[in-house]
């Protein structure tokens, strides 16, 4: 249902990672403000059955690996001829692999690296010229307090999503002329597929139960001892896309339970 009285009617959105988890989440609210959305990620079954359920539209799936500038190109084409000129680009793709650092591997390190930073880096330069073009656009980067703090045992995620706190602010400056806006949202631990393989991760990696982990390191630190819903991020990204955001750029929020307030 709407909250914010179809703010987005008619723009053209793409979400990235849009399948499950908090990609889905931002994409049923954004239909819900009247977006036409172009669900983007590897499973085109899973995007579809995602977009069958959204309401309004035109909507539509593509489907592309986000560290492969050619795939991302020929999607973000795909989408524009079928919904129009790109205004809002959620690069919200990602993955999170745990290991200490010794045994951090090359291979795992490029692949958080392609996957949460380059991905990020690939699509933006793909939505661009369409907003460049009007005036105005919107980049939202689902970054995480792991951009903004370091943890242990996920050197290469940390890396990458510092990496995505860092794009979005220079997009922002270089955006702030032309009418176009780049924030990140950096969430805590919010209860998705992802977060839990971080849990089985962390818990081999540290010889500990899941229980242990959920209760001793990832909500430990954290004020209000819950994990985050995934419709709360849909809801601030939409914000940061709608009218409530134009003079809102470069910034990394947190959403994590006042986990960063200290």
């Amino acid at each position: 249902m709407s909250t914010l009285g179809s703010t987005l009617q008619g723009r053209h959105a793409i979400v990235t990672g849009a399948a499950r988890g908090i990609g889905a989440a931002i994409v049923r609210v954004l239909a819900a403000e009247g977006a036409a959305v172009t669900l983007l990620g590897r499973q085109r079954d899973a995007l579809q059955r995602v977009a069958s359920e959204l309401p309004g539209g035109p909507h539509g799936v593509v489907v592309a690996d986000v560290s492969d500038a050619a795939q991302v190109q020929a999607a973000f084409d795909e989408a524009r001829a079928a919904r129009g000129p790109i205004a809002i680009l959620v690069n919200n793709a990602g993955q999170a692999e745990s290991a200490p650092f010794m045994k951090t591997s090359a291979e795992l390190w490029q692949r958080m690296l392609a996957v949460n930073l380059t991905g990020s880096f690939v699509c933006a330069q793909a939505a661009l010229p369409d907003m460049l073009k009007a005036g105005s656009g919107r980049i939202v980067n689902i970054a995480s307090t792991a951009g903004q703090k370091g943890y242990a045992y996920v050197s290469a995620y940390v890396a990458a999503k510092h990496g995505v706190i860092g794009l979005t602010k220079t997009l922002a400056l270089e955006g702030a002329e032309f009418g176009i806006t780049c924030n990140a949202i950096c969430p805590g631990y919010v209860w998705t597929p992802l977060v839990e393989n971080q849990i089985d991760d962390t818990a081999k990696a540290r010889g500990i139960s899941r229980e242990e982990v959920i209760r001793d390191v990832l909500l430990a630190a954290q004020p209000n001892k819950r994990f985050a819903e995934v419709e709360e991020l849909g809801a601030l990204a939409v914000f940061l896309s709608g009218p409530g955001g134009r003079s809102i750029t470069g910034t990394a929020l947190p959403v994590d339970g006042g986990w960063t307030a200290h």
